[in-house]
């Protein structure tokens, strides 16, 4: 099975975080691959892993760091792929990788998440492969609906509690 997603970690400290988009690819089926890299201690691997992840079936790169965050924007500028960047929450509130990530020059783009928002990263692989794949656009539909379904089970539940001036 060939990965379809990589999962990029600057290390796995990250994992506990990126867990969520682990589970999330899992439960719909997305092959995926994790790695830890690290822009500023292994250079020469995140050189060669980005120049290559797209000819070894690769379609979409989330990678994860924090503090100075410089893992995603590195890899954007090495590879043909999308990326999408999770800023973990280590220093700063997270805000210092954030901001790394949001702030690339013109040309290097990395799509960024919220804080430590990895389970949206997963959603938005999902959803960029889903553009050439009608089978994946399915999976978002599908996705989709059940959260929707969530909110209608929710309003059901809040119409059962019971306030003495509560009006609906």
């Amino acid at each position: 099975m060939k990965a379809r997603v990589s999962i990029i970690m600057g290390s796995t400290s990250d994992l506990p975080v990126m867990e969520a988009a682990c589970k999330f690819l899992d439960s719909n089926e997305i092959p995926f691959e994790m790695l830890a890299l690290s822009a500023h201690r292994t250079p020469d691997e995140v050189a060669e892993y980005a120049k290559n992840a797209h000819s070894r079936g690769v379609e979409v790169i989330i990678a994860a760091a924090g503090m100075a965050a410089h893992l995603p924007g590195v890899i954007a500028a090495m590879t043909p792929l999308p990326v999408i960047g999770v800023p973990i929450k280590s220093s700063l509130e997270g805000m210092d990788a954030a901001l790394a990530m949001l702030q690339m020059p013109p040309g290097i783009p990395v799509a960024t998440v919220a804080i430590n928002g990895a389970q949206n990263a997963a959603i938005l692989a999902m959803q960029i492969l889903a553009a050439g794949d009608p089978a994946m656009r399915e999976k978002v539909i599908l996705h989709k609906q059940n959260l929707k379904q969530k909110i209608v089970k929710a309003n059901a539940d809040l119409a059962e509690v019971s306030y003495k001036f509560k009006a609906n």
